[in-house]
């Protein structure tokens, strides 16, 4: 087992998923050009390579062309929801969204890599709680949920994936990042963040056309 100091990978963790962060920002913005009919067969191909990413896990590794490619088309397919909420509820909703992720983000890695707590329990139950999450997802698209059930939806969504990011950092301070899992663990932490990003945006847009 590493210590935290042990760990020379971690920075390169932290630079890849920035890095992610800003090619899904590029992604977002060359959204705006794509027909709204590719919006549905990227969403597809977005979760083929996901679920890609998925299997491969189990090898622990991934390429950063795959995570760069992923952003990429991950970033794309956000525009839409970035469009609704901004046209719905203002462009400060989705900056209020963004700057409460980021400290929110910040605050449980800061956390999670200073603890001496071990957060490898939360593994089984953050796991069952996102496939309930998944099949939540699957419901709303057939049966749309009410503005109250989408609330309650959004607040367990952030419970969730604060919890994936103190259970990720605290798994690489307590057992180290070798440099072949760097583009795997950025993965893991972008898809940590974004899904905390949607689920407050969820949270802030209901919140303000209630008012």
């Amino acid at each position: 087992m590493y210590s935290h100091a042990e760990s020379p990978y971690m920075p390169s963790v932290i630079r890849t998923f920035a890095l992610s962060l800003a090619i899904a920002f590029i992604g977002m913005a060359c959204g705006v050009f794509i027909p709204p009919a590719l919006f549905m067969p990227l969403a597809i191909l977005e979760l083929a390579m996901l679920l890609g990413a998925f299997f491969l896990r189990k090898k622990k590794t991934i390429s950063y062309t795959f995570l760069y490619i992923f952003t990429f088309i991950s970033g794309i397919t956000m525009y839409p929801i970035i469009n609704y909420y901004a046209a719905a509820a203002g462009a400060n909703v989705v900056l209020m969204a963004l700057g409460t992720t980021t400290f929110v983000f910040t605050g449980l890695a800061v956390y999670a890599t200073k603890t001496k707590r071990d957060f490898g329990f939360l593994r089984g139950m953050l796991f069952a709680a996102l496939l309930a999450l998944i099949a939540i997802s699957i419901f709303n698209m057939i049966w749309p949920l009410s503005s109250t059930g989408m609330l309650a939806f959004s607040f367990i969504g952030v419970l969730v994936f604060s919890g994936y990011v103190l259970y990720d950092f605290n798994m690489m301070k307590r057992y180290g990042v070798s440099a072949e899992e760097v583009p795997l663990m950025a993965l893991n932490l972008y898809l940590d963040f974004i899904n905390l990003f949607i689920s407050l945006l969820r949270i802030f847009g209901i919140l303000s056309s209630d008012d």
